[in-house]
């Protein structure tokens, strides 16, 4: 299968959530935690967001995918900026988060049993099975997305 990475720029007409925030890679622990609470507020905007679009059924997926997608990027990208957009395109609601980095994530690195970490990329996949939508990473490594079908929701 080959996946293709969706535009990094909305269409100007629609409405969508974009947010962007500078990183400090291997930063303090108050560092870690605004970053944290960063990633909390942006699953509370896209879940507002959605809400207001009347795409009910896929907030709380959307949500997750959006908070897996940049923790990933935190933890891993070694990047200083990331920038999250979820729009509607046609019948898709697209998720990207692009942090600049050359890098490719990946699903299938078996955490151990007892970590409590390091399954996000699997819960991503998961979700975005289930949902009959597609996730990939831009050619060039900057970009992981996502696209999952609206069905018939919304306005």
């Amino acid at each position: 299968m080959t996946l293709t990475s969706p535009s990094l720029t909305p269409h100007p007409t629609r409405p969508a959530v974009v947010v962007a925030f500078a990183i400090r890679p291997g930063a303090d622990r108050s560092a870690r935690e605004r970053d944290a609470r960063r990633v909390s507020g942006t699953r509370r905007l896209v879940r507002v967001h959605l809400t207001a679009r009347g795409l009910h059924a896929l907030v709380d997926d959307a949500e997750l995918i959006v908070s897996e997608l940049l923790t990933n990027s935190l933890v891993h990208s070694g990047g200083t900026g990331i920038r999250l957009v979820v729009h509607l395109e046609g019948d898709l609601l697209q998720i990207r988060v692009a942090d600049g980095v050359r890098r490719s994530a990946r699903s299938g690195v078996r955490p151990g049993e007892d970590a409590e970490s390091g399954r996000g990329l699997e819960l991503v996949d998961a979700v975005v099975r289930a949902r009959k939508g597609a996730w990939g990473v831009s050619p060039d490594g900057t970009c992981t997305w996502c696209t999952l079908p609206v069905e018939g929701e919304g306005p």
